[in-house]
């Protein structure tokens, strides 16, 4: 095991304070010491709360003393990205419009339930302006950039929590998924992220995007995700998309093999004729190779969406821009990024009748996939047809700027189906920039998707691989 502090594990830490090992005080300093030292050239974070850390940490220190911890996740440091209410710090999304001084004594179900389980909250993680794009920049708080490269985009829009992670500055992390954003930055960044099928992890206060955005772990091991998905998935009265409370500890036969297990491999997730780097490729192909050498069948399959995932995901996104900016005074547009304000113009345009049609289509998509899940139990392929570019960039050319989601087109159909989804580090290109690998589930499916990552994981140990920072 690492003498260094910020390397070691949640699940680690936890075993080394229940043995008194070590003190949540001394490792909260030395996460505190590795963002002061890497802030300035990451930008992972736009808030941090130092004393609010140690003194979080001094109380769980007494109480693993006293034998007596308050909860799964006892002394753990953790950061929330800034699209969630943390009490205490101001939520300003990423946006100019958000006014600093006003009441933040609101935790958002996230901060609340890791809070109740005494984890030790750092502070907030950098998010694009809402949330709006899958890279992270922002008005707010400029250029976030990636651990591996620091000329290149962690990904976004939870690029802070990926940056963070991966660079040791906390082993857990919460961020948020509408498109891809937990799943894209976990690849680009080399982390291991999930969201959980909709409606699993409570969210408040809903936004005009809830119909499709998640809440989830972003952590280095599968382990982590899971015990971090047990404390977010419980329940939250103010999310009345949630689904039943059923208890589940995402921990549990985390360990079984993948012995019979039908997988089917989609290298283009029925997308068409998406191009995908060969390096990615190549690292993709060979993930898939290991499912079959852990025990599964995996086969090449295909979902046969009845219609374009693109057109449905773009109404959906554009309408809820489009109701973000409505909802704004109109004095406050003149602060908003050009991106945000095209989205919403474009949603303007959008007119009822189209809008019914999506969420019929939507649905009818979801209904496609579920087929797909009559025959197999998880559905692999890349997380990202490319591997990080250039930071400051939305798009990782201009042969993408006619389709912006033209690179990212493996992850929002997933938000459209609501299925649960995970990214899990699964090698790296000749230039030394993390691939991520795409394990799809079907509806209520986490714990065999965990389950899949985790002997994944075990078999091919990615997440041991650090940036030199």
């Amino acid at each position: 095991m690492s003498d260094d502090l910020t390397t070691l594990s949640a699940t680690d830490l936890i075993e080394l304070y229940r043995a008194r090992k070590v003190s949540p005080v001394d490792v909260c300093e030395a996460v505190l010491a590795r963002i002061d030292a890497t802030q300035d050239s990451l930008n992972a974070f736009v808030t941090v709360d130092g004393d609010g850390a140690l003194a979080a940490a001094k109380r769980s220190e007494a109480r693993w003393q006293a034998g007596e911890p308050r909860g799964l996740v006892d002394g753990v440091p953790t950061s929330i990205k800034d699209l969630l209410l943390v009490k205490g710090m101001p939520t300003l999304r990423g946006s100019a419009s958000v006014d600093r001084e006003q009441d933040w004594s609101e935790d958002s179900p996230a901060a609340a339930r890791l809070r109740e389980h005494g984890a030790v909250i750092l502070g907030k993680t950098t998010t694009p302006e809402f949330g709006h794009k899958g890279v992270t920049d922002s008005p707010v708080s400029g250029i976030t950039r990636n651990p591996w490269d620091t000329d290149k985009t962690p990904g976004g829009s939870s690029g802070g929590a990926a940056a963070a992670v991966a660079a040791g500055m906390g082993p857990l992390a919460v961020g948020t998924d509408g498109g891809g954003s937990i799943r894209i930055p976990s690849s680009f960044s080399g982390i291991f992220g999930i969201k959980a099928t909709f409606g699993r992890v409570p969210s408040y206060p809903a936004s005009p995007n809830s119909g499709v955005s998640h809440v989830g772990p972003m952590t280095r091991t599968v382990a982590d995700a899971a015990l971090m998905l047990t404390v977010l998935s419980e329940p939250d009265w103010r999310d009345w998309y949630a689904l039943p409370y059923d208890g589940t500890d995402y921990r549990a036969n985390l360990e079984e093999a993948l012995t019979g297990l039908r997988v089917a491999y989609s290298p283009t997730l029925g997308m068409g004729d998406v191009v995908i780097d060969p390096q990615v490729r190549a690292r993709v192909d060979a993930a898939a190779q290991a499912f079959a050498d852990l025990g599964a069948t995996v086969e090449d399959a295909d979902p046969a969406w009845p219609h374009d995932p693109s057109e449905v995901f773009g109404v959906h996104w554009a309408m809820g821009a489009a109701a973000l900016v409505a909802d704004m005074p109109a004095e406050k547009h003149a602060v908003l990024e050009e991106s945000l304000l095209a989205f919403a113009e474009e949603g303007r345009g959008i007119d009822g009748l189209t809008v019914k049609q999506a969420e019929m289509q939507r649905a009818a998509n979801g209904l496609a996939l579920a087929e797909l899940f009559e025959r197999y139990d998880l559905v692999l392929s890349p997380t990202l047809p490319v591997p990080a570019f250039q930071a400051g960039q939305p798009i990782p050319s201009d042969s993408y700027a006619e389709n912006p989601l033209g690179w990212i087109p493996y992850t929002y159909p997933i938000n459209l189906t609501r299925n649960p989804a995970a990214s899990v580090p699964c090698g790296f290109t000749d230039a030394g920039l993390p691939v991520g690998l795409q394990v799809i589930g079907p509806l209520f499916g986490e714990s065999v998707v965990l389950r899949a990552c985790r002997a994944y994981e075990e078999a091919n140990p990615w997440h041991q691989r650090w940036p030199e920072l």
